[in-house]
């Protein structure tokens, strides 16, 4: 028989009542059919006892389901002129619109436990994606730092050396322009590279521009 438990699921039971007549005039006269009665009452107190359980409980609990059935229907057969030798629980399962459902709720618990994985997996590779980038621009403004600190030292050092205030400048900016050059010159896509006569006036110029 189906039988709803206390979290509303629906399980399907099937129970066996063995039973013996020990009052043949109980038994004839103090209930219209025993042999019915017998069954009915089993499946009555078989639908409460369950009925009382959750789907868990009632689906691991077959031992404490077959002494509770046969302590509550002693005391009834035994004005009936019938004791209850055993009671086995043949089978208890859910049913199948109850199974199907279980497999749904299964499926989708799986898959929201991969949405979450997933979601994890992708937040984690955002903050080691972001932290990548803060680590690249930490360091590039420091190389840019260690590089603007490099070359007012080597002006400083020069200004030093030779006691002129655009001396020094202009010792750097030629120096970077030589380099700008000699890079120019080994590309390979480079065909002819023409340098200016008088390095030392195109560096003069290029002072004059930027002061105006």
């Amino acid at each position: 028989q189906e039988i709803i438990t206390k979290d509303n699921a629906v399980i399907v039971a099937n129970a066996l009542c063995f039973a013996k007549v020990v009052d043949p005039q109980k038994a004839s006269y103090g209930v219209q059919n025993f042999s019915f009665a017998v069954t009915s009452l089993t499946m009555t107190s078989l639908r409460a006892i369950v009925g009382a359980m959750d789907l868990d409980e009632a689906l691991s609990s077959r031992e404490q389901i077959k002494a509770r059935l046969r302590e509550a229907m002693s005391e009834q057969t035994e004005d009936w002129g019938v004791t209850v030798r055993s009671v086995e629980i043949q089978d208890i399962k859910p049913s199948e619109n109850m199974q199907l459902a279980m497999e749904r709720q299964a499926a989708a618990e799986r898959e929201r436990k991969a949405d979450v994985t997933r979601a994890e997996g992708a937040k984690q590779a955002a903050i080691l994606e972001a932290e990548a980038r803060l680590q690249s621009a930490k360091l590039d403004a420091e190389a840019q730092i260690n590089l603007a600190e490099a070359s007012a030292r080597a002006i400083s050092l020069v200004k030093e050396a030779v006691g002129n205030e655009t001396v020094p400048a202009m010792y750097l900016l030629g120096e970077r322009y030589v380099g700008a050059m000699e890079n120019l010159a080994s590309s390979n896509n480079s065909k002819v590279v023409v340098l200016p006569a008088d390095l030392q006036e195109t560096v003069r110029g290029l002072m004059g521009r930027n002061k105006t």
